[in-house]
């Protein structure tokens, strides 16, 4: 039985130089137009954020630890500032914690729709503004630049749980919520970041130039505009601008992002495939606008809601959904019902008999 793995929710069809590719997934087959790089942005031309079950771990002992100093001062020092930062909470404005709200789901959108759904895992296409707009968010996120982002994460999809895995959740949850930015990354994962395919993300004229200004982009963005906008317009007190819109937002915005990592490969039951770590994790979804269905995602990571179940606890979805209404995004990829329940019945922990 074959079935057509994925869809697309658009009628548009992409003009390219166009070769075929068919690779398995499970008892699915699927095939994959190769396009040019301009169509290669919505149209699926890669298997890098597929599973690669060749890998095999090194034998021997594990490489030592090397502390990067430097981010555990500033981690340590910004979750401090995040702490002193709830005390200002009943003193500041509620315009400013609007703001501050604002700015999360704002900064949020540029990991989620941006580098994660769109340049990670190219599962719609978006427009030149919708494009700018959500690098604009991303560096407002502060989480690495597009590029490394998308490498690190495409990384962690073709090796996950293993050592090429950035954060192997099967070194701990402290690990893979924070601790990998703590210490050097594994020689199997900076190897095997060197060798995917980034030619797509290269060829985004958007991500190469936030790539080139992004540290002035990030003080700009990530800690100027939300501090300078409460003071500026509604006379709210410097400190309180600075450590409630800016650092605890910041903060709350990157253990958001860490709990999908951590909490939703630790937690949660895997209707979709028993055999791998991720799980689903609803208190997830809802802190990380809808990106912890992991076990769904690490399942069928090319649709673009990452859920089989549309809004619900989505809001990037959503989010999506709107900018295709508004016509600034296109070709949203599916995956069909009957490729789930069969992926469901043959893999998955039958969590789903029980809703």
């Amino acid at each position: 039985l074959l079935f057509k793995e994925f869809s697309s929710t658009s009628n548009t069809t992409a003009v390219g130089t166009v070769t075929s590719r068919v690779t398995r997934n499970g008892n699915a087959i699927v095939e994959k137009d190769l396009l040019n790089h301009e169509d290669l942005a919505g149209d699926r031309g890669m298997i890098d954020d597929l599973f690669d079950e060749t890998y095999r771990e090194k034998e021997g002992p594990k490489p030592p630890l090397r502390y990067v100093w430097r981010n555990i001062i500033l981690m340590s020092l910004l979750h401090l500032g995040a702490l002193f930062s709830l005390t200002l909470i009943p003193s500041a404005k509620i315009q400013t914690l609007a703001w501050a709200v604002l700015c999360f789901l704002v900064s949020a959108l540029g990991i989620t729709a941006g580098s994660h759904r769109l340049w990670s895992h190219r599962s719609y296409k978006a427009t030149l503004p919708l494009r700018i707009f959500l690098t604009i968010a991303n560096s407002m996120a502060f989480q690495n630049d597009i590029y490394e982002w998308v490498r690190d994460h495409r990384v962690h999809h073709k090796f996950s749980e293993t050592d090429a895995d950035p954060h192997n959740a099967m070194r701990g949850f402290f690990f893979s919520h924070i601790g990998w930015l703590l210490v050097r990354k594994h020689p199997d994962v900076i190897e095997k970041g060197q060798k995917l395919d980034l030619s797509d993300i290269k060829a985004d004229k958007v991500v190469m130039f936030q790539r080139r200004y992004y540290k002035p982009s990030v003080v700009l963005l990530c800690f100027t505009l939300p501090a300078v906008v409460p003071w500026y317009f509604w006379d709210e007190s410097i400190v309180i601008s600075f450590f409630i819109p800016a650092i605890l937002r910041y903060t709350l915005g990157l253990n958001a992002t860490w709990l999908v990592n951590s909490a939703a490969h630790m937690f949660g039951n895997r209707p979709y495939d028993q055999n791998i770590n991720p799980r689903e994790n609803p208190l997830v979804s809802l802190g990380a606008l809808g990106e912890g269905f992991h076990n769904y995602h690490h399942t069928f990571p090319y649709d673009y809601s990452t859920s089989e179940f549309g809004w619900r606890f989505n809001l990037t979805t959503a989010f999506i959904d709107l900018m295709c209404l508004l016509g600034l995004a296109s070709d949203r990829k599916r995956v069909s019902k009957e490729v789930i329940l069969a992926r469901k019945m043959r893999t998955g922990d039958g969590s789903h008999k029980s809703g």
